[in-house]
Parts: structure tokens; sequence; C-alpha cells
């Protein structure tokens, strides 16, 4: 009753506008008190502010919807991608005080911007940007795999401790199943997985791929998260979207492993045998890690599209089908802390559109899991069309829209857009992240 009196009262006042206004004035009017609007729904703006007649091209039922109080609670991180040294370090011949003074670029930006955690991905490729015995060191770390760096140090006690400082959170970034990165052609140190498991590894799609079907496989990644958990003060453990590898136009090569599964007694067919395989993963690496510390976040961030077709007038890659992860089960049951799907769209095509994705991805989480968006800030920067900065704050604005349905926040792929300002988005996430916010609380751990 109080936030209708409060939109009708807004809404005369600035009724004059109407008249004024040019099409979809809202995408560019800046509240004074509640900031920038986003056009979206009135039904997806139940508990905010909005107003009508600034979505001057869109149908009556949408409406410019602000944010009606401050975050106090928002997730707001990036990916620090080591893979081929995209993020970090920028160098694998860079010395370590130079890439220790890259991490605390990062870290500082990310203070200064007001956000609250990093995703950092210590484990690209069965290697290591830790100090492990069980894998070896990044070759994206020191050029050689297996080499440790010199003078010694460690990546991940150094920005778990520098992060810290500043009241960043550090989730752990692990790749479960990929053994060397497309087209690369280092020498495997003795202790990365396909070393260990050849009878396992394959080269696919120009990388060499562990078969997620090989119970050793699985044990392995599951031993790799719970060494990790024991040993540093991680705030969380993350996977992405590679579960059984992206399709190069053939059959995966794990009929070997179905075939001894089916001799076993194994009833499945192969897809949802392959299902079974990720979601066992997923399970074990969830109970495993919250029996050694239980208040550990486990976040996966998988493609964004569960299936083609689903939610209604959505196509695209169905991850259901061609990664075989079962992404919506995981939320359902809570196996999962955090899902952060990677919503790497637009807000207006209406093959794969923003706002309707998110929608569906939160009508999974009948747990009370976290969702918190991926958003694609390297769009900004690469494709034949590239996005203006404001298709990033429309995108935040349309995810606190529906934070009282557990849409918590947003993470950035990558960093190096963020640390290059491409454009002005460092501008953008300030005004966006005006005030400091606390990590959202996840009362069941």
């Amino acid at each position: 009753m109080i936030l209708t009196l409060i939109t009708i009262i807004f809404g005369c006042s600035l009724s004059f506008l109407s008249f004024q206004v040019q099409a979809n004035t809202c995408n560019t009017y800046n509240h004074p008190q509640y900031g920038t609007g986003q056009c979206i729904d009135r039904n997806l703006c139940p508990n905010s502010l909005y107003l009508s007649g600034l979505c001057e091209l869109q149908p009556s039922n949408i409406v410019c919807c602000f944010s009606v109080e401050p975050m106090k609670e928002e997730f707001r991180a990036i990916w620090i991608a080591t893979v081929t040294n995209i993020d970090w370090p920028s160098s694998k011949t860079a010395t370590p005080a130079e890439q220790q003074s890259e991490l605390l670029n990062i870290l500082n930006k990310v203070e200064e911007l007001n956000m609250n955690a990093v995703i950092f991905q210590i484990r690209p490729a069965s290697d290591a940007f830790y100090s492990s015995s069980l894998e070896p060191w990044s070759f994206y770390l020191t050029g050689t795999q297996g080499v440790a760096p010199s003078p010694f140090w460690d990546p991940l006690a150094f920005i778990i401790n520098e992060a810290h400082k500043r009241n960043i959170e550090v989730h752990a970034w692990l790749n479960p199943y990929r053994a060397r990165t497309g087209g690369a052609t280092y020498e495997l140190a003795p202790t990365n997985m396909a070393k260990r498991f050849p009878e396992y590894a394959y080269p696919y799609a120009n990388n060499i791929w562990m078969d997620p079907g090989a119970a050793v496989v699985q044990q392995f990644t599951v031993n790799v998260t719970a060494d990790i958990v024991s040993r540093y003060a991680v705030d969380g453990i993350h996977i992405d979207d590679y579960f059984y590898p992206y399709s190069d136009g053939t059959e995966f090569p794990d009929a070997a492993t179905y075939a001894t599964y089916q001799a076993q007694g194994g009833k499945l067919n192969k897809a949802d045998w392959r299902r079974l395989n990720v979601n066992n993963l997923i399970q074990s690496m969830y109970t495993t890690m919250h029996a050694i510390r239980p208040k550990v976040k486990f976040g996966v961030s998988p493609f964004g599209i569960w299936k083609s077709g689903t939610p209604a007038g959505i196509t695209g890659l169905s991850s259901y089908d061609s990664l075989y992860a079962d992404s919506r089960m995981w939320l359902e049951q809570g196996l999962v802390d955090y899902m952060a799907p990677q919503l790497y769209w637009a807000i207006d095509p209406p093959a794969q559109s923003y706002p309707v994705l998110l929608k569906w991805w939160i009508e999974q989480s009948t747990k009370g899991r976290h969702v918190y968006a991926g958003n694609a800030a390297y769009k900004m920067a690469q494709g034949a069309v590239q996005w203006q900065a404001n298709e990033i704050v429309r995108q935040v604005n349309i995810t606190r829209s529906m934070r009282d349905r557990l849409a918590l926040g947003n993470i950035y792929f990558s960093t190096k857009e963020i640390m290059r300002n491409v454009k002005g988005i460092q501008e953008e996430l300030a005004k966006l992240y005006k005030q400091k916010a606390i990590i959202p609380k996840m009362n069941w751990l």
C-alpha cells in the first residue's frame, strides 16, 4: 500500500514529462534519489518504485522501474581468468613482483568500485595457481607446467590475504575436466590428470579432456577441492560451464567407459548416464567441501540456457543436451549455494533475452539458493556489434528489480574490460555502487 502511494506521488509529480520526453526516456532518465531506471514489465517490479509514461515505445505494461532503497546486500564480483592469460597475469614470463603488482591493482580497483568479491581461476587445466602436491604449477604462471615461480610465491595465498584486508571475498575457480586448453602445445607435467590417468584423457576439440564417466577422474577432482578448502581460507569454490566439452561435431570418445557402465548393470542411456556423471561430481564436491568447512560457499556458473525452448521463446545451445549439465536440478535440490548463469545476451533480442532468462533461473531456486547473474562485460570490446556500457547498467537494474526473488548480484566477465575502463564502465559501476554492500547472507550454511 505504501509503495503504491509512493508510486502515485512520483507519477503525479513527474507526469508532465510524458508530454516532452523522447522514446524510452527511462533508459537515460536519472532520478535524483533512485538513480537510473529500467523499462521492464510492471509485474517484474513488485517491490520497487516505478513510473509510467517513460517507456514510450513499449506496451502499457512496461514501466520505468527504480530501486526503492540502497542495496545493503548485493554480490558484486568479477571473474579473474588465468587461462591463456586472459586477465592475469599479463604474461607468464612476468616476474613475481610484476604479477603481484598486477593483482594488487585489480584488488584496489575492486575496492574502489565498492565491489566485494573476486572469482579467481586457480585450476584452468589440471594445474595450479597455488602450491599443490596433487597438481603442477600452471604453465600460464611460469611458462613451464610444473615449474614453481622464482622467487617463490603462492598466488592463491597472496590474493586471499590481500583481498581479505579489503573486505573482498575470494572464490577459487576450478575447471573439473580440462587437462590442456585448445591449441596449446606445452609439455604436460607428470602430475597433470592426463598423465595420471592417460586411459581417460582424450584429445577433443583441440583440448585434452578427461572422461567425466571415469570414477578416478571424479574422485581426483573432489580430492583437489578438499585439499584447497583444507589449506586455504577461500570463501567459496566455483566452477563454470565446462562439463562435457562443447562439441566439435564429432562424438566424445567415451564409448569404452559407457560400455563398462553397462557391463556393470547400468541401464541409463548414454545421455542420461553422462548427466549422472556430472551430477555425481557436483554432489560430491558440495558434500565434501561442507564436511571440511561448513561455511564455505559452492557456486556454479553454467551456460545461460538450460534447454533450448525453456522458457518459451528462448532458443540456443541446450546445455542439458550438449554439455550434459542438469543445472536446473542442482538449483532445485540445493546442491549449490549460488548459481551464476552466464546471461551473456542483451536485453532486447527475443531469442536470448536477459530479463526472460534471469526470471526463469530465479524461479528454479525452490530451496532459496542465491542467483547471481553473469554479465558479458567483454561484449563492450568484442564482436561485430559492441555494447555500450549502458547495456550493463540496464542489466544490473533488471537484476536489482528481482532481488526479492533471490536475484542478488552480478558477476562480470571479465576483469580486463573493467580494468581498461572500456566504454567508461568504471564510471558507470561507480554510480551503480555508490555505497558499499555486504555479501548476501546464506542462512542455510
